[in-house]
């Protein structure tokens, strides 16, 4: 595959735009949104608004912004019957997008259990939920799917390792990874955890999906990135919190993190994840500027 340079230079040759061929690079998440679903709102969250359904977000995404990768969370999805799927599938062939991720939020991988409880039974129960994901994605053209394993024990990862050697190897039957998030207890403050992890896992479809925005402290965050990027192999999330006047993140050094990044050789999509007040159409536009500064 070849490197950023590389690429930048065939794109001259073609005489593709820098913005469009780096545009291209970029996916919004529909948790930028999650306000908006009436699966996910807040109780308080006064935002005028209209609401949004999952069928009509590849459209609304390539209209608005000119972006046709995307991430879809599982709480979006108005159901999991084969109609609705198939549907969802011709929304994005129709607007020629392309769904790089499957974000699962499950009750069965929830922290309290998952796939690293020492329970053969409750692994179990969250490895059947998991595959139904899988299924999922692979009838979407995802490329991986998120599962996250709730809460890692560090002294003792084998029920975590045998989970995800048998939900990795299934991946590979529908040629769909399986990728874990640097978030609550998948090591946010721990993303070394995270790497032992996916060695001892040894799969090619198994790896990271590293986040900007989730580590305590700048210090953190630049190891954290550092070591999950060489492990991403689809997508890492490009977190907003909240922007200054100019439209640079004021939360956490966003451009080191892309620098991080690309350091790695990186080749995925940066998926736009705003997690700020205010208005999120606004919000997500200020992540794909910000992003378009330093690619």
């Amino acid at each position: 595959m070849l490197g950023d340079e590389s690429v930048s230079r065939a794109a001259r040759r073609r005489r593709i735009p820098r913005s469009r061929y780096f545009l291209g690079r970029i996916g919004v998440s529909s948790r930028s949104f999650h306000n908006y679903f009436y699966s996910q709102q807040e109780e308080n969250y006064q935002e005028p608004h209209e609401m949004l359904a999952l069928l009509d977000f590849p459209e609304m995404i390539a209209d608005r912004y000119r972006i046709h990768r995307l991430e879809f969370a599982t709480p979006h999805f108005g159901s999991t019957e084969p109609a609705y799927i198939q549907e969802l599938r011709t929304q994005m062939i129709r607007t020629h997008s392309q769904l790089v991720n499957i974000a699962v939020g499950i009750e069965e991988l929830s922290d309290g259990g998952g796939l690293s409880d020492p329970e053969e039974a409750v692994r179990e129960r969250a490895l059947e939920a998991s595959k139904t994901w899988i299924d999922i994605a692979a009838q979407l053209k995802a490329r991986s799917v998120r599962c996250d394993p709730g809460k890692l024990n560090p002294q003792n990862l084998e029920p975590a390792i045998d989970s995800y050697q048998k939900l990795a190897a299934y991946g590979r039957t529908k040629r769909v990874r399986v990728i874990v998030e640097n978030h609550g207890g998948a090591g946010s403050d721990h993303p070394a955890e995270l790497v032992r992890l996916i060695k001892r896992v040894k799969s090619a479809y198994f790896g990271a999906l590293p986040d900007f925005g989730n580590f305590s402290d700048q210090k953190t965050r630049a190891r954290g990135l550092a070591l999950l990027f060489p492990y991403a192999p689809t997508v890492c999330h490009a977190g907003g919190l909240e922007f200054d006047a100019t439209g640079n993140e004021m939360k956490y050094d966003f451009p080191a993190c892309v620098a991080i990044a690309r350091r790695a050789r990186f080749h995925g999509t940066y998926s736009v994840e705003y997690e700020g007040p205010g208005d999120a159409y606004q919000g997500v536009q200020s992540v794909i500027d910000e992003l378009l500064r330093y690619l």
